[in-house]
């Protein structure tokens, strides 16, 4: 063997009916590659009657004396932890279970007896199961293991004579794929075979000469490759033998809708579009459960309307990922309109945790309370529809799988306090789309109006799984940036439970997904339990700050952005850590428990309290100077940003030192949105950078000094377009009015 083998040193294996034909092979080829092997064989007949141990002795001798390490074992697979125990006494592990223990009772369907039924799942199907759950746990553990299930053509497509047989073969398809997904997370990978190889069980329906021709040794290089660590496949079937290997998917019409709104669904509706329902032309293929009933969603969202049924992206000859952002990118959302009462503010301030146990939350609880407002992060709820409510689905060019959609981040601005009741309408736009290879990242903004004036702003960037790969770029200016925290211990962290019912609880807000509510919904997208929404997370965390920064003052709460990193299960406890660098407040929420980062690369921008730029003399006490005069910058150029960035398209980053290093770093991005002063680095480049110090930058404001004297003294360093230095005059004279 070369130096690029697959090896399996260190590597424990047990295969099943491995005392001849497909058993046998694998457990020599294992073994070869340094794998210590345990060869299980019961020694009984094709039929499962009898019992031998010379099967398995001789294919362990047959090992030993080639150098290799391995046991035998003359259990039956309905004794699955005898065996699993042998491997465990003798090797200390396991790692890869061969489930290929097999016997045949062939007969006409008529002719089953229930004891030919019951002992071909006995053995194929039962016993592959007490087998795999012995040593489940202990793959979940160690987090390794590979599991192969044989499964057979006859389970596949049906064989006359083999009811019981091709019912048990297809049943450890089923098996394998749950398996797949239930182990992936612990780096446990599942995956069946229908191999074709000449054996005693083959023998019975293949004539000899190609029962001879069909080697064993044929199907076993795929088997190792499947178990090695190196290999993700994970789920899959292939039919493999005489040295050819193919993988299997379902394929699937693209169907009818029958039932419409103002029409019953009756036998002749289904004989009249039985062409169509048949009719595979621009099949789908899904290969997931969420694939499979993503189209019943569909179905239900169409109905009203009379709509069809969309092809499958797959499908397309022209684009394999689904999306043409030339079409898509600017297309307006449908409108939505959110109505609400007092009620709503209230369950939601409930949903993120609020509890009148806390005197400070009355004010978000109580509708009397003279200072009854609403939890600013309300303001996702009042545009979640034109990102929930199927608004999507008529974007031209984005033909995508809704059940494959992550939420990935969160910005939300709040521009007026938001109404504790009232009538809010919500336009969303397809900002952009980024091609990330893996899957397609869309950014949604989304404005709510009450009645002409703007409340707030949401931009939701969500992930596409696997739309990814139509040549588009990888970035946009677009995007709201994230925020890493400062380099040093949190100036403060707050611990807060969730409860057992938060999900249940928030899910009252307006998001119905079954992922937060359902065990079995959650279990097909493979969690153990239900989660907790990442918005409900984001609701948790906001609040923390809004507490502990702005004394529960909503007027104060300027924007949040957030990344959703980690799920959360309700019960959990949530550790937000904080950092307070000028108006933003860089904050992470852990989860206690396991010690994983929820929300990450999160910031929260508060509005400035300082009514003007105050003189040297009267602002002694702070620690920056400058940060004052920042903060009336932003406050001053507020309304105009979008005129702004239209006339000066340009990102000003100010680096203020104190004592001869970086005090402190400031933004003017007036290229970006709707334009923005924020403390902190650039989010992206900056087109001109200042260096001066807190001083110097005070004497400038306040006239003091001449910005041309202070360049050529080197007081006043730039770096970049310095060109773009007389824009920046303007905007500090003609609309920060300094």
């Amino acid at each position: 063997m070369g130096s690029n083998a697959l090896r399996f040193d260190g590597r424990v294996v047990l295969v099943t009916g491995a005392g001849g034909g497909l058993g046998k092979a694998y457990a020599l080829a294992f073994a070869e590659r340094g794998a210590s092997v345990v060869v299980n064989d019961l020694g009984g007949d094709i039929k499962g009657d009898g019992k031998s141990s010379s099967a398995a002795d001789k294919v362990v001798e047959e090992i030993r004396a080639k150098g290799g390490k391995a046991v035998a074992n003359y259990d039956s697979v309905e004794s699955g932890e005898k065996l699993v125990q042998a491997a465990l006494d003798a090797f200390g592990r396991i790692d890869i279970v061969i489930n290929n223990a097999g016997i045949l009772r062939d007969r006409s369907f008529a002719r089953i007896s229930d004891a030919d039924w019951d002992i071909i799942h006995r053995v194929h199907l039962r016993g592959s199961f007490l087998v795999t759950r012995a040593a489940w746990n202990h793959m979940k553990n160690q987090k390794f293991g590979r599991i192969i299930m044989t499964s057979s053509a006859a389970g596949i497509y049906g064989n006359f004579g083999q009811a019981n047989y091709s019912a048990a073969k297809l049943g450890l398809v089923g098996l394998s794929n749950t398996l797949a997904l239930e182990g992936v997370k612990y780096n446990v990978r599942c995956n069946a075979i229908a191999p074709t190889a000449g054996s005693r069980l083959t023998e019975t329906v293949m004539p000899q000469d190609l029962v001879d021709a069909l080697k064993p040794e044929y199907v076993a290089p795929l088997v190792l490759w499947l178990c090695h660590e190196s290999c993700q496949e994970n789920g899959s079937l292939f039919e493999v033998g005489a040295g050819w290997i193919g993988k299997l998917r379902w394929e699937r019409t693209v169907g009818a809708i029958i039932r419409q709104k103002n029409r019953p669904m009756t036998p002749e509706a289904v004989r009249d579009e039985w062409i169509k329902i048949c009719d595979f032309d621009n099949a789908t293929k899904p290969q997931t459960i969420q694939e499979s009933t993503g189209t019943l969603y569909e179905v239900l969202s169409n109905i009203d309307s009379g709509k069809g049924i969309s092809m499958n992206p797959t499908s397309q000859k022209s684009s394999s990922s689904g999306i043409d952002p030339a079409l898509a990118i600017g297309q307006k959302l449908p409108s939505t309109v959110y109505s609400y009462t007092h009620i709503q503010p209230i369950l939601y301030a409930l949903g993120v945790g609020m509890s009148t146990k806390d005197p400070d939350h009355l004010k978000f609880l109580f509708e009397n309370s003279d200072e009854f407002a609403c939890l600013p992060s309300f303001g996702v709820v009042l545009s979640q529809a034109a990102f929930m409510g199927g608004g999507l689905s008529s974007v031209p060019g984005l033909n995508i799988d809704f059940t494959r959609v992550l939420h990935g981040e969160q910005y939300l601005e709040i521009y007026k306090p938001i109404p504790t009741s009232g009538e809010m309408r919500s336009e969303g736009t397809v900002a952009d789309i980024l091609d990330k290879g893996s899957g397609a990242v869309l950014l949604l903004d989304v404005n709510t109006y009450c009645g002409k004036d703007l409340i707030c702003y949401n931009q939701f960037s969500v992930f596409v799984v696997g739309a990814g790969g139509f040549g588009g770029k990888r970035s946009s200016p677009k995007a709201k940036a994230t925020g890493n925290p400062p380099n040093r211990a949190p100036d403060v962290v707050v611990s807060d439970n969730t409860t057992v019912d938060q999900a249940a609880l928030y899910r009252l807000s307006g998001d119905w997904n079954p992922l937060h509510i359902d065990p079995s919904f959650a279990a097909v997208a493979g969690f153990e339990r239900p989660i907790l929404h990442g918005l409900c997370t984001f609701g948790f965390s906001a609040r923390h700050v809004l507490k502990h920064f702005a004394n529960n003052d909503v007027s104060k709460f300027k924007a949040i952005k957030v990344r959703f990193a980690k799920p959360v299960i309700p019960g959990q406890t949530l550790l937000t850590e904080m950092w307070k660098e000028g108006n933003r407040i860089y904050l992470q929420t852990k989860v206690k428990e396991t010690g994983e980062i929820a929300i990450a690369g999160a910031y929260v921008d508060l509005t400035s309290t300082v009514s003007n730029v105050q003189s040297r003399d009267a602002v002694q006490g702070t620690e920056l100077q400058s940060d004052l005069v920042f903060e009336e910058i932003s406050r001053r150029i507020k309304d105009v940003g979008n005129e702004l960035v239209k006339k000066v398209n340009a990102v000003f980053q100010w680096e203020i030192t104190k004592d001869g290093k970086t005090a402190a770093q400031w933004t003017i991005d007036l290229k970006n949105g709707a334009g923005e002063v924020y403390r902190g680095n650039v989010r992206g480049r900056a087109d001109t950078t200042f260096t001066l110090s807190d001083q110097d930058f005070m004497d400038l404001v306040l006239g003091k000094q001449n910005p041309q004297k202070a360049f050529f003294a080197g007081k006043l360093k730039v770096k970049g377009n310095i060109m773009l230095s007389q824009k920046l005059e303007m905007i500090l004279k003609d609309y920060a009015k300094l």
